[in-house]
């Protein structure tokens, strides 16, 4: 798990999840991180998760300056390339105060201390810890999508086919009375004179 600070979180949102770096402290830890391996973001400070992300590369070194230095030295030159694979809107974060306290991650603090388990900056949580958040996370992601699913088609727009226009024109034609249509929208042939 990736522990950000509010502003770093930002700015790691802002390069679409691409790149994580950590600094000298975190070499060691860098150095095992795979590609494949699947990271959770946790905001320090707001004590939420919001996204989670699949590392593509192995580590490098880059210090060119992107995040923002929360302690005296701290340094981003460990880095790890990233694809992102669920990121929830901001009122969809999951609130760790809810969900914390019931991770095995946190068991070995008093309860009133939990949020203590995460002041580090890299975590290594057990697998049914990973699964317990990043289930919820696809819970409101499948809600958000079937909520969205509904109310494009309560307002005739599905998906990106143009039905929804096509559907806004069939109600614009059925609304205008016939006197008022111009030449274009009046029928190409009269079927009563068909029979």
């Amino acid at each position: 798990m990736f522990v950000e600070a509010p502003q770093n979180f930002e700015i790691t949102r802002e390069i679409d999840f691409s790149l994580f770096g950590m600094g000298a402290k975190y070499r060691r830890r860098a150095e095992r991180m795979q590609p494949q391996d699947r990271v959770l973001f946790y905001i320090n400070g707001v004590r939420k998760w919001p996204a989670s992300a699949t590392i593509t590369s192995t580590y490098f070194e880059d210090n060119s300056p992107l995040w923002h230095p929360t302690t005296r030295g701290e340094s981003f030159q460990y880095r790890v390339k990233l694809k992102p694979d669920i990121v929830l809107d901001e009122e969809d974060y999951i609130d760790a105060m809810i969900l914390g306290p019931r991770l095995d991650y946190v068991k070995r603090w008093a309860p009133e201390n939990w949020p203590l388990a995460f002041w580090d900056r890299l975590h290594l949580l057990p697998q049914r810890d990973f699964r317990l958040i990043e289930g919820e996370m696809e819970r409101i992601t499948s809600r958000n999508n079937r909520t969205n699913k509904r109310e494009n088609h309560e307002r005739g727009t599905d998906d990106d086919n143009g039905v929804g226009m096509i559907n806004d024109e069939i109600q614009n034609q059925a609304e205008t009375p016939p006197s008022d249509r111009s030449d274009d929208d009046s029928p190409t042939e009269d079927c009563s004179q068909l029979e």
